[in-house]
């Protein structure tokens, strides 16, 4: 991860400078190099079926890129754009009303152009996911813009 300053403020201008993220109300629960672990809180809105309250699959869906996107983030030596290429997701089971889902995620190999990436939604157990992923990002050749609120 991008040292010093930069590193300490990068958690919260992830999850502020992604419109998406922050519409979400995704927040940072822990990140460390090569992982990253996020929350999605339960919200009416974002229910897929009404009759069970059960939150739909593309809110599960965005939590589990926006944390892989994270873990890849935090990998890096110098911030560059990255881009997801490939996100495969197995639904294990269904997430449980009205609890947030946390998802966990490990950037497990960085090449030159592409990370890779493991990642599994839960509510209180790894071991017990709602949903598991594989990922891969393109990572830029080129520098990118500082997540909102850091240095460079």
């Amino acid at each position: 991860m991008p040292d010093d300053k930069r590193s300490a403020q990068f958690p919260r201008g992830f999850a502020e400078a992604v419109p998406h993220n922050r519409a979400l109300g995704l927040t940072v629960v822990a990140m460390a190099r090569g992982s990253a672990t996020f929350q999605l809180p339960y919200d009416a809105k974002l229910v897929g079926n009404p009759d069970t309250g059960v939150l739909h699959g593309g809110a599960i869906t965005a939590l589990l890129d926006a944390t892989s996107g994270a873990a890849v983030f935090s990998s890096l030596v110098t911030w560059v754009p990255i881009a997801t290429l490939d996100l495969r997701i197995d639904y294990l089971r269904p997430a449980e009303p009205p609890r947030a889902v946390l998802a966990h995620a490990t950037c497990y190999k960085m090449t030159k152009n592409v990370a890779f990436t493991r990642a599994v939604a839960y509510h209180d157990d790894p071991a017990d996911p709602i949903a598991s992923s594989v990922g891969t990002f393109m990572i830029s050749t080129r520098p990118g813009p500082s997540p909102k609120g850091t240095d460079r």
